[in-house]
């Protein structure tokens, strides 16, 4: 019987250094289900890859001969070796995944818990499974109920209400470093959703001024007309640096957009002027040597978990009913998953009953030739009703016994007692 497996890495298993060597090309999530399509003992695969996590779901007949070779392909995508990346690697199966993707889906297992971004990305990721047909029967099922997890939570207990995005985070972040934002000056480098996100929370602590960068000089212009800023383009951000007192970079590069050099060059121009780096990209946006210059500070995403710690006795009790949401469904999944394994014997006997009813009416054509049709019909119905009344006790029967451990004893003894392995002689 296949198994349900799940590999993965997140913001507490490994550091941020190593999550964005997976993160860094956008098509690695395409590849790595390329690649797992490839493996014969992987018949389903979903690939979640986030900046704070990067999941492979799979259903397999051999677990731990997928389990390897799915992590074989996370080190070639990552272009690291095992050594370096097994040891931040966890693993799940059958139960313990369908629960962790359920508390993934639901917000109870990112850095922020209960942000809102998981569940669209959990839902893109699944939607490039489906495109690229690498989900079925039971990851279709078992995505579906996640989604519907993560609704009951949301709508069931408080985590959402109290929750924090990154981009919030990183404006408590600054906060907690100025004591007050009013009359600084940020410069937003990225105009994406993070980066709005962090604009509106900015907007509402007093900032005097809001710069905008952007590559796309029209949606750097955009978003800086919404919050009252003003754009610039890529190459003048040596010359914001020397203005702006809190840098905030969020954008999609797969390398440093502020450098050593740059920030070391634009020092002088400051006056010994504190600059404060929040770099909540993955891959990094901001090179971690810049830390060690003067009255300069860098802070990364991993940096962030400690702004929310204080969150944590708020959803303490949120999250315990969010929990206990969780283990219902994956109760009620399992229970669905068991059902699979009746399934071919009940449509088996199904299956004979109508073709042993088939078979006696062809037998009886010359005696029933003198009824009209719609007594044949008549006779054809009380027939069939007759056979769906015989075989509903044992049909039932099975499905009542697949959670005990004899189950499988009973699925044989059906098949022998009804010939459900025999050929059309025994219709005879």
């Amino acid at each position: 019987m296949s198994r349900i497996i799940n590999l993965g890495m997140n913001h507490e298993t490994a550091p941020v250094s190593l999550r964005e060597c997976l993160a860094s090309d956008p098509s690695n999530s395409g590849k790595a289900l390329d690649a797992m399509k490839e493996v014969s003992s992987i018949k389903e695969c979903i690939f979640i890859s986030t900046c704070n996590r990067v999941e492979a779901f799979a259903v397999a007949d051999d677990p731990r001969y997928s389990a390897v070779a799915i992590l074989k392909i996370m080190c070639e995508l990552g272009g690291r070796s095992n050594e370096e990346l097994s040891s931040s690697i966890y693993s799940n199966e059958d139960g313990d995944a369908i629960r962790h993707l359920f508390r993934v889906a639901s917000s109870l297992d990112s850095m922020m818990v209960g942000e809102p971004q998981i569940l669209g990305q959990v839902k893109q990721a699944y939607a490039l499974a489906v495109e690229k047909k690498t989900s079925g029967v039971i990851l279709n099922r078992l995505m579906h109920r996640a989604f519907r997890v993560a609704k009951r939570v949301r709508t069931e207990t408080g985590v959402s209400e109290s929750a924090v995005s990154v981009s919030y985070a990183a404006v408590e972040l600054a906060r907690k470093i100025f004591h007050v934002l009013e009359g600084k000056k940020v410069l937003l480098i990225g105009a994406g959703e993070m980066a709005e996100l962090a604009a509106r929370h900015l907007s509402t602590h007093g900032i005097s001024e809001i710069i905008v960068a952007n590559r796309t000089l029209s949606r750097a212009m955009h978003l800086a007309e919404v919050f009252g800023g003003r754009a610039v383009s890529f190459n003048e951000i040596e010359t914001s640096l020397v203005e702006a007192d809190i840098v905030v970079a969020s954008t999609g590069s797969p390398e440093p957009i502020i450098t050593y050099e740059t920030v070391k060059g634009c020092l002088r121009k400051r006056r010994s002027r504190p600059l404060f780096f929040i770099d909540i990209a993955v891959p990094r946006d901001v090179d971690p040597r810049i830390n060690k210059l003067q009255n300069v500070y860098v802070y990364d995403i991993d940096d962030l978990k400690g702004v929310v710690e204080h969150n944590i006795t708020q959803r303490k009790q949120e999250s315990i009913k969010a929990e206990r949401i969780v283990q219902e469904e994956v109760e009620k999944f399992q229970k669905w998953l068991e059902t699979l394994s009746v399934v071919p014997t009940i449509v088996d006997l199904r299956k004979k009953a109508e073709a042993i009813l088939e078979h006696e009416f062809k037998k009886s054509s010359g005696a029933l030739a003198s009824m009209s049709d719609s007594q044949r019909e008549a006779m054809f119905v009380m027939a069939r009703s007759i056979c769906d009344k015989l075989i509903n006790d044992p049909v039932v029967f099975l499905k009542r016994t697949i959670s005990r451990s004899s189950s499988t004893g009973y699925l044989d003894l059906t098949r022998k007692l009804f010939k459900l392995d025999g050929d059309e002689d025994d219709l005879h």
